[in-house]
């Protein structure tokens, strides 16, 4: 057994923090990641930097905020000179490797991790050959496709998902041999999946399952709408999506957790075959939520819980086993931890706190504080040619979100945690809401955000010219089939 613990990070993508059994959903069958809570510690109340995967990622890696990195979009490349979780980690003596998902963009495919297998399934270069998900083509992304092109069958990524639990397979068997061989060095494994992300479809046996057993959306859009999310429910085609195709989605959805849940059960088989599971930490956690038809919203993109909140697991060597926390924490804060907890170099830059001791009901005091920023330069092609910028607050109880251009917005969660009723506009909350709007804008520029945003659309659009005309190899890149991806049903 190594003095530092080992540490296993478990990292899926677009999972709804509600959408478990161990936070309290009754009807998805999620018994490895049930079991991972009910050794270990869960936290209900995990922010994550962005509500998109790349930024969200990237701020895990670095410990950053999106402002603070200035990488806001999903087109945005970090710098190489930044320094990340990977480098600190192997700075203090690690091994940091990674299977899978890490939706890197440009040159710099390691960020840190000496060894990784699978690369991403998206190309590493703007402008790059985009991948084909043959007839869920728009599928995967915010278009009513989604929603039209979902129910029983296969999408590529479950495939793609398939390997990347094989290669951390692999890895940790790997690990072990070594490890009885006397190489005492630790071992820092990042696994990344790309479920239960949409295409909103999963094998037709987990949709018979599910069919019946899923409820309707809970909440309706508001009639007093917010006018960003009016807009945007307008602008993706989904404000008139009918029953059938939002509880076909949501069945799949379900689906697409029990599927990753066995993809997590292989791993935790694995570490402890391997002969690592006592003296390794183990963390789950996604890069971001999922509306799945509540407000009438899908995907992520908003600052609503249902997309900014993620769930967050951690069990290992001093952690409580089936406790519960309360406590507002970030991904950035979680950065910091496991470099706490391993005794490495603290991120320069950081904007993370680390969290360590909450992991031990040590009584340590600790500031419920969390900050999330959406950012949209509006060149996607689904973002409607409309700049987007947005950064949220959760202090304690309250949650404030600042619209830039529009009205901000303001939550009592204590009161009302499904987010229902603004009260920016109600003066007995006056105070709160400009004390909230203050702490937003602080230390960040709407202003300068969206000028760095027009120079980058030059930038990056040369780039993205680049990569299309030279079309440049991958440097590490899982090869996508048309034919892991079909329907068992006409869209």
């Amino acid at each position: 057994m190594t003095e530092r613990p080992d540490i296993l990070v478990l990292y899926s993508d677009q999972h709804a923090s509600r959408i478990a059994g161990f936070a309290g959903d009754p009807v998805v069958r999620t018994p490895n990641l049930d079991a991972l809570a009910a050794g270990g510690l869960s936290f209900t109340n995990t922010y994550c930097p962005s509500p998109i995967c790349l930024p969200s990622r990237m701020s895990f890696l670095t410990g950053r905020e999106p402002g603070t990195q200035q990488c806001w979009t999903n087109r945005d490349i970090l710098p190489s000179g930044v320094p990340t979780f990977a480098h600190s980690l192997g700075a203090a003596g690690y091994r940091p490797w990674l299977a899978g998902r890490m939706h890197s963009i440009g040159p710099d495919q390691g960020r840190g991790y000496v060894h990784r297998e699978v690369g991403d399934h998206s190309p590493n270069w703007l402008g790059g050959a985009a991948h084909d998900l043959g007839p869920l083509a728009k599928a995967n992304d915010p278009w009513r496709d989604s929603l039209t092109a979902s129910g029983p069958g296969r999408s590529a990524y479950e495939t793609y998902d398939g390997a990347v639990t094989e290669a951390a397979v692999r890895m940790l068997r790997e690990a072990g041999e070594q490890r009885r061989a006397g190489d005492a060095a630790p071992l820092a494994l990042t696994v990344g999946w790309i479920l239960p992300h949409a295409p909103y479809v999963c094998s037709p046996e987990l949709y018979d399952y599910y069919a019946d057993r899923v409820p309707e959306p809970r909440l309706d859009p508001p009639q007093d709408e917010h006018p960003h999310y009016r807009w945007w429910r307008e602008n993706r085609d989904i404000a008139d999506a009918g029953a059938e195709e939002i509880h076909r989605a949501r069945v799949a959805y379900y689906g697409l957790v029990e599927t990753l849940d066995a993809q997590v059960g292989q791993v935790l088989t694995a570490l402890d075959e391997a002969g690592l599971a006592d003296n390794t930490l183990v963390v789950y956690l996604s890069d971001h939520g999922e509306h799945i038809g509540e407000r009438g919203l899908w995907w992520k993109s908003t600052l609503y819980d249902d997309a900014a909140k993620v769930p967050l697991l951690v069990k290992g060597p001093g952690v409580d086993a089936g406790a519960t926390s309360d406590a507002v924490v970030s991904l950035t804060d979680l950065t910091a931890t496991l470099l706490d907890v391993a005794d490495a170099p603290a991120l320069p830059g950081a904007d993370g706190r680390s969290f360590r001791g909450l992991l031990g009901d040590t009584g340590a005091p600790w500031i419920n504080r969390a900050y999330a920023e959406y950012v949209n330069d509006g060149v996607p092609p689904w973002a409607g040619g409309r700049e987007v910028i947005q950064r949220m607050i959760r202090d304690g109880r309250y949650k404030y979100i600042y619209h830039h251009g529009l009205p901000g917005q303001l939550f009592d969660l204590g009161n009302d945690p499904d987010e229902t009723r603004d009260l920016a506009d109600d003066p007995g909350h006056a105070a709160i809401a400009a004390q909230l709007r203050a702490r937003v804008l602080e230390d960040w520029s709407p202003e300068i955000i969206s000028d760095i945003l027009a120079r980058r659309r030059d930038e990056l659009g040369l780039l993205e010219a680049w990569g299309r005309a030279t079309r440049p190899d991958d440097l590490i890149r899982w090869k996508m089939s048309t034919g892991d991806s079909w329907l068992t049903r006409d869209a």
